[in-house]
């Protein structure tokens, strides 16, 4: 398998969308749109015209400070020309951006969150608290790691209808060279890290985050091309499996 292709069938398994396009129609009823701040600022422009077109009820930005979090507030500097990020959580630099760039905000933040399984707890445990309905949700999150929210979501929430909307899909080409990159867009090394790394943790064995391991996220199964597509990265030495950071446990 090329490179390429093997990393856009990873792209494929891990950036799920369910819906074409988030319109009211596309749709229907909904309760509550989350986007997570583990995403590129092109997520931010996802969720403003979610706002815009007030596809649910409630909206709520997610994120506190984790693996991702430097290089956003790296992009925030270097891309919008903001000089005091340093120690602002995610969803505070989300909902800036938002103000800013759309004119649009957020209902409600939570910035306490350091990881997946956080993200989830704490945006449920808010969504309690405030008594907002969330019968019907959409998860907005970084490309690499959609699949694995809304696993946690269905360990945790089992309950809860999600539907799935990555903040991009960006494919590579031949080179790994990102096609028309979307703002803020990881280096093809990260984003390969990225992408790499989720497949072990998604894999429901001793190793992975699932029942059989770990027990983060509810059992994924991972197709066969998906393996072959990691396996072969590996053994042409294109890219590695990001490692766990012990700081966001």
């Amino acid at each position: 398998m090329q490179p390429g292709v093997a990393v856009n069938t990873l792209v494929e398994f891990c950036a799920r969308r369910d819906v074409a396009e988030l319109t009211p129609d596309a749709l229907g009823p909904v309760d509550v749109v989350i986007l997570f701040g583990g995403s590129i600022l092109a997520g931010g422009d996802v969720f403003a015209r979610a706002i815009a077109d007030r596809v649910a009820g409630h909206f709520v930005i997610v994120g506190g400070q984790g693996h991702s979090t430097d290089a956003l507030r790296d992009t925030c500097r270097n891309v919008l020309g903001w000089d005091d990020v340093d120690g602002r959580s995610e969803a505070a630099l989300f909902d800036r951006y938002l103000r800013e760039r759309h004119g649009v905000e957020a209902d409600r933040l939570e910035t306490a969150s350091t990881n997946c399984g956080t993200n989830v707890r704490n945006a449920l445990e808010l969504l309690a608290a405030e008594r907002v309905p969330h019968r019907r949700i959409v998860i907005i999150q970084d490309a690499s790691m959609q699949l694995r929210m809304h696993a946690c979501f269905r360990l945790l929430a089992p309950d809860l209808e999600v539907v799935n909307f990555a903040a991009h899909q960006a494919r590579v080409d031949e080179h790994l060279r990102i096609v028309n990159p979307p703002l803020g867009m990881w280096s093809p090394e990260r984003y390969l890290t990225l992408l790499m790394g989720e497949v072990p943790r998604l894999t429901d064995d001793e190793h992975g985050y699932g029942p059989a391991g770990r027990g983060f996220i509810a059992h994924v199964d991972v197709p066969a091309p998906v393996r072959e597509a990691h396996a072969a990265l590996l053994a042409a030495g294109v890219g590695e499996s990001r490692a766990a950071d012990p700081r966001w446990a």
